[in-house]
């Protein structure tokens, strides 16, 4: 038996309106200084006072949110009680304010002790989700990584409760992202929905968000990236971004975000950047333990998939193709790291990925040597061939 969970998803031209029937008496924004700069934040409390909701920001969420800025947001929430609470921004933001909502109803709960295999019980507020970019899917998810800067390690978490109950994916929010973002942001939602697809917890529900998303994409990502104000390639994009999120929520995710978790901890690059470089390195790996489903996804993209290997092969192709059109790293070297930094950190970047919980879902699970061999690989930008 398995279940499957969604949120409430409210999308496409206008669906910031619907705020306008929100029902409550306070809100609580989450956001960054970034949003709160831009206007965004400001948009969204007007749109609550028309409803008639008061509300507050919390504009301190900084990239890769740290856990005491998780509890400085917790702390504002129990001063203001409120019964709605609101992540604004990318993946950052929303993850802080999954983070907190969680604290804020279950105070009594650390952060370490979150597991999806123990329900928990909630109810002092609702949780509504509005992205600002296409990529981290973090508006329909499960989980939440939060960075652990004393131990300078990632704390990823994941429980039922985290996913929000609603989502709002406008895309007005994401025209004229800059096409640095636009594509670090892409990349990911690449891999939330091929690792999902491939994964050993896929299902007939998941396969579909996947496989959409992962057409989406390859079609969109590029047009996106090259005309910030293409509305069209925006909002596919957008929905690519949530589609996967719900996708790898109920399916898991795999490999390559095990490996660019323990990469970013360690050298803190965009998230995005990191597991797309990651992610061909990462399924050729898979694939020479075989039994995956890389040649079907291929055949989907009407990519060459006789079989196995050449699915492999097609699919790996593509997406260092597409990483390419849109000025992406795909080797380590390419990310600018140098080669003595990086062989003083392999030892900590394999311990790192060896306890990442993306492991219990890869379909194929390296030994520290294998590890230590694929960060060397893709360092060099070498074909995985062991």
């Amino acid at each position: 038996m398995w279940q499957f969970q969604s949120p409430e998803i409210i999308f496409g031209e206008d669906a910031l309106s619907w705020l306008d029937s929100l029902q409550g008496r306070r809100a609580y924004l989450i956001t960054d200084a970034n949003m709160v700069r831009l206007g965004f934040a400001q948009r969204i409390q007007d749109q609550l006072a028309a409803a008639g909701l008061e509300s507050r920001v919390f504009g301190e969420v900084e990239p890769d949110p740290s856990i005491q800025t998780v509890r400085r947001a917790t702390s504002a929430l129990l001063d203001y009680e409120p019964d709605v609470v609101i992540g604004l921004g990318g993946g950052s933001c929303l993850d802080a304010a999954k983070a907190a909502w969680f604290l804020y109803e279950r105070p009594d709960v650390a952060l370490e002790e979150i597991n999806p295999f123990q329900p928990f019980e909630t109810g002092k507020a609702r949780l509504i989700a509005i992205p600002t970019t296409s990529g981290t899917g973090a508006d329909a998810t499960i989980g939440v990584v939060l960075t652990d800067a004393e131990q300078q390690r990632k704390l990823v978490i994941y429980a039922r409760e985290l996913q929000p109950a609603v989502t709002i994916v406008d895309p007005s929010l994401v025209l004229g992202l800059p096409p640095q973002i636009t594509a670090d942001t892409g990349m990911d939602v690449l891999s939330h929905s091929i690792e999902a697809f491939a994964g050993p917890w896929h299902n007939d529900f998941t396969d579909g968000l996947c496989l959409k998303a992962t057409e989406l994409v390859f079609t969109y990502l590029p047009r996106a990236y090259a005309d910030g104000s293409d509305a069209e390639a925006r909002e596919h994009m957008h929905n690519a971004a949530t589609m996967a999120g719900v996708g790898l929520s109920n399916a898991s995710i795999a490999l390559a975000h095990a490996l660019a978790h323990a990469f970013g901890a360690v050298f803190h690059t965009p998230h995005g950047r990191t597991v797309g470089m990651f992610l061909p390195y990462s399924l050729e790996y898979t694939a020479t333990g075989g039994g995956t489903r890389y040649a079907e996804l291929a055949a989907f993209l009407r990519l060459p998939a006789a079989g196995e290997v050449e699915g492999t092969a097609s699919l790996v192709a593509a997406i260092r193709a597409l990483a390419r059109q849109v000025n992406q790293p795909t080797s380590i070297q390419e990310m600018g790291i140098d080669q003595a930094a990086f062989d003083q950190a392999l030892s900590q970047l394999v311990a790192k990925a060896a306890e990442d919980p993306q492991m219990l879902t890869t379909l194929r699970v390296p030994s520290d040597d294998d590890l230590a061999q694929l960060f060397r690989y893709a360092y060099e930008g070498h074909t995985v061939n062991f």
